[in-house]
């Protein structure tokens, strides 16, 4: 589904992608996109969510399983897993 890499289902893959959508629309600002993102998904799909969003950083997770998508809209890097 996703351009990246997920450990999720496609029905949970695709509300991912159209979150991320919807906040990287919103906001110009990135702790501000991760905030959105991270608060709709604690809410529909039960905490902790965890997300990162940047055009540079690096990463080394620990993620319940099928809870991981790792992908690239555009520039943008995106992470988001399910832990704790």
């Amino acid at each position: 589904m996703c351009n990246g890499i997920a450990d999720m289902s496609e029905e949970m893959q695709r509300d991912w992608v159209e979150c991320t959508t919807q906040a990287l629309e919103k906001y110009n600002i990135e702790k501000d996109t991760v905030a959105h993102i991270k608060k709709e998904f604690n809410k529909k799909y039960n905490p902790t969510w965890h997300c990162s969003v940047g055009r540079n950083f690096g990463s080394y997770v620990t993620h319940e399983t099928k809870h991981f998508i790792h992908f690239y809209p555009g520039q943008m890097a995106i992470l988001g897993f399910k832990s704790g």
